[in-house]
């Protein structure tokens, strides 16, 4: 929990529409109308007030830098849905890397005998391809 005075987590949902707008430079009615067309979701109360987080002050200064440079409603949004792509694919690769970097130690501990000889059974496996996804995997002969 956030002490007094110190900024609210950037997923706390803490900002009445009012504040967000100042913050933003926005109308009210234009964050009213983001919503509407999905670009924006703000959270609720009870009461179903509008509350904003940091994170959607940022992406509504990003929707405005955007629009303001000329891009329509229905680009910003195509751009909005490509970075959130690039940032699942970015996550992806991470943990990709990562299973890689753990399978490429542990065949090279097996291979040099430097650390304890595991059973094919006990290396890192790769995650079952999804449908309509091969995996090849390649052994080089030994003349």
């Amino acid at each position: 929990m956030s002490g007094f005075g110190s900024p609210p987590d950037p997923e706390s949902a803490v900002y009445v529409i009012s504040v967000a707008a100042e913050l933003t430079g926005l109308h009210p009615q234009t964050l009213r109308a983001y919503e509407r067309m999905g670009l924006i979701t703000p959270g609720r109360t009870g009461g179903g007030g509008r509350r904003y987080s940091l994170r959607d002050l940022e992406l509504l200064r990003l929707i405005a830098d955007l629009t303001s440079a000329g891009i329509g409603l229905e680009g910003v949004r195509r751009i909005l849905d490509l970075e959130n792509q690039v940032a699942a694919l970015q996550r992806r690769n991470g943990e990709l890397v990562a299973e890689l970097d753990a399978t490429r130690e542990a065949l090279r501990q097996a291979l040099s005998g430097s650390g304890p000889v595991l059973p094919a059974s006990r290396l890192p496996m790769l995650r079952d391809p999804s449908p309509g996804q091969s995996v090849v995997v390649w052994r080089r002969q030994h003349s």
